[in-house]
């Protein structure tokens, strides 16, 4: 007598997750079409070189108001220096996760400008010294936003937003809402003139001294701290998953406290540099208009820094801030006058809109940026 068996059916085809590799070659337009789309330093360079290729050619042809080459650009970098600074502030906090933010740091560099104001400009110390302590006082009011989010467990945006009308109303009643522009406050000007770049031909032009003194070494420094420091990664590793880093052995609260201190001592050098370029330590210098947190969130997302937390990277808040004052030269010079200023904060907005439906794009498709 025989049996037959019926053979066990077949196992049913995976799934195909959605991004992940096929047999199928993958052709040029999509593969660079992922680059951009993953890559953001790619991206951002390849938009910042449309805007210089747009501008020059409207230059070339006079539909601007004034010639758009390399002169105007290197002067337009004077308001890139206080925008990377800043964006670099946000960098650290958005990074470290829990909806990390700090709408704050104009209102710092108000309330620092006006104690640097005091201290250089009335009470005879000399700049050294009172720079040292514009810095660790925007160290001192970054720590509080940190001791309120990191320790006390407040929302950070409802925080920073607390603390930023608190230091702006204190920058204004500090003086009297009057500004601090004694000589030794005056002579600090020449310290954001124009430059010749050193060991290079006398065709390139002037850079502002800020570049040198004030935005490299920060540059420098940031990147040295979250790319080759122990902190860096812990920051990054807060920012991705804090209940798997404290399982790890980090101390989290004191990791987050310490993005909030940073980004309170680079808004502190950013008031010292704005007090120079002003000539004057004026008590709204962070807050008048719309202010530089928002050009700063809008720089630092356009950076691809993820406001989730735990991606960012200091190439792309550097490339996303020239992008930024380059492109608002131009509207300048395409629209004069207030027209021209509206223009810009459009485009501002339309920037950011981008910079976030970019980011859940390439969330949902590739798995995010780099």
């Amino acid at each position: 007598m025989t049996t037959s068996t019926t053979p066990p059916p077949a196992p049913a085809p995976e799934k195909q997750q959605p991004g992940a590799a096929t047999d199928r070659p993958e052709s040029l337009p999509a593969r660079l079409l992922r680059i951009l789309l993953t890559q953001r330093i790619a991206l951002l360079v390849v938009l910042l070189a449309a805007v210089l290729i747009t501008m020059m050619t409207l230059s070339g042809n006079n539909y601007l108001s004034a010639p758009y080459d390399s002169s105007y650009l290197a002067a337009t970098l004077i308001n890139a220096v206080p925008l990377v600074l800043l964006g670099l502030a946000e960098l650290l906090v958005i990074t470290s996760g829990r909806g990390g933010i700090d709408l704050s740091v104009g209102a710092i560099v108000s309330l620092t400008g006006m104690v640097f104001g005091f201290a250089y400009g009335q009470w005879g110390w000399s700049l050294f010294p009172a720079l040292v302590l514009a810095v660790a006082f925007g160290a001192l009011c970054g720590a509080l936003n940190g001791v309120l989010v990191a320790y006390l467990g407040f929302p950070a945006l409802i925080t920073t937003l607390a603390t930023y009308y608190a230091f702006s109303s204190l920058a204004l009643v500090i003086n009297d809402q009057q500004p601090i522009n004694a000589r030794p406050i005056q002579e600090l000007y020449s310290t954001a003139r124009a430059v010749e770049v050193p060991f290079l031909p006398d065709a390139v032009p002037a850079v502002p001294l800020g570049v040198f003194t004030y935005l490299i070494p920060a540059v420098v420094v940031i990147w040295l701290v979250m790319a080759r420091t122990t902190y860096g990664r812990r920051l990054y590793a807060i920012g991705t998953n804090d209940v798997a880093a404290e399982w790890t052995g980090i101390d989290v609260r004191r990791t987050r406290f310490l993005a909030y201190v940073g980004a309170g001592a680079l808004s502190g050098l950013v008031a010292v540099y704005t007090v120079a370029q002003f000539a004057s330590a004026r008590p709204d210098a962070g807050v008048a208009g719309n202010g530089m947190a928002l050009p700063a969130i809008t720089i630092a997302v356009l950076g691809g820094v993820a406001i989730t937390g735990g991606i960012g990277r200091v190439a792309g808040v550097v490339l996303a801030t020239l992008l930024i004052v380059w492109l608002n030269a131009g509207i300048l010079l395409a629209v004069p006058g207030n027209a021209g200023t509206q223009f810009q904060l459009f485009a501002l907005g339309f920037v950011l809109v981008f910079a976030a439906l970019l980011n859940g794009f390439a969330n949902r498709r590739y798995g995010g940026t780099s």
